[in-house]
């Protein structure tokens, strides 16, 4: 009894000023550096944009302030343009106008295939049925036994699949912690494995390093797995069981 009267007696030691410091200031700074780098990523995006249309606006003396355009009318500026853009795809005369407009355009023999190229990147990541990023993936890299997260873009090109005679899938594999770089790598369906995570959470995980571990969906994939097997499958299934079952007696 005496004895665990003097151990609840003790006392954690009191932090020194120091140690309080360090623990305050580790805690500041966990909670402002999301806050802080988001904006920073913001603010400089929002300038980028702001000074495209500045070497206009620069020759329109009411549109500037000390020789400076006025902040903000640039960025404002470029949504508008996307958006009468979209306007005027979307619209049968400015569609077909942009048709035209595409035709003389791939006539040009360098311009082509920067147009081409850049048209083709652009549906694939912007478009509503694009092929980019439609399962996060786990693959072998860059040896057997060593997996790497991916992203699987959409089946390998015909003359991959001919020359490799295996079916073959396109996989955007991103680095760390910069995951706009990356590899393309053709790899066999049979040595990729799919992973519940949605992509967000993979680039999360890529971008955090391992450090942002995803939920476990687990529980969620398997279940949306039975929801896909219609009951028809359930009974043809069971007879198979129950037939092999009789055949094994």
């Amino acid at each position: 009894m005496g004895r665990e009267a003097e151990m609840n007696d003790v006392k954690p030691p009191r932090r020194g000023w120091i140690g309080k410091f360090k623990l305050y200031f580790l805690t500041g700074l966990i909670a402002l550096a999301p806050v802080a780098i988001t904006a920073y990523i913001l603010w400089n995006l929002f300038f980028t944009i702001d000074n495209w249309l500045a070497g206009i606006y620069r020759m329109v003396p009411w549109l500037t302030i000390d020789g400076k355009p006025v902040p903000g009318l640039g960025f404002v500026s470029v949504i508008i343009i996307i958006l009468l853009a979209g306007v005027v795809a979307r619209n049968l005369v400015g569609g077909q106008l942009l048709r035209t407009a595409e035709q003389q355009l791939v006539k040009v023999p360098m311009v082509r295939g920067i147009y081409v190229a850049v048209k083709q990147i652009s549906k694939a990541f912007f478009g509503s049925n694009g092929a980019s990023f439609r399962k996060v993936v786990m693959i072998p890299f860059p040896t057997r036994g060593i997996y790497a997260i991916g992203f699987l873009t959409a089946d390998a090109a015909p003359e991959i699949q001919r020359k490799t005679d295996q079916e073959m899938v396109s996989v955007f594999l991103p680095t760390t912690p910069n995951p706009t770089s990356g590899y393309l790598l053709a790899v066999a369906r049979r040595d990729v494995i799919e992973l519940s995570m949605t992509v967000e959470e993979a680039m999360k995980l890529v971008i955090s390093g391992g450090a942002v571990v995803p939920e476990d969906r687990v529980g969620e994939f398997l279940k949306k797995q039975v929801q896909d097997v219609e009951p028809a499958d359930h009974s043809h299934s069971l007879e198979g069981a129950s037939s092999s079952t009789v055949s094994g007696v």
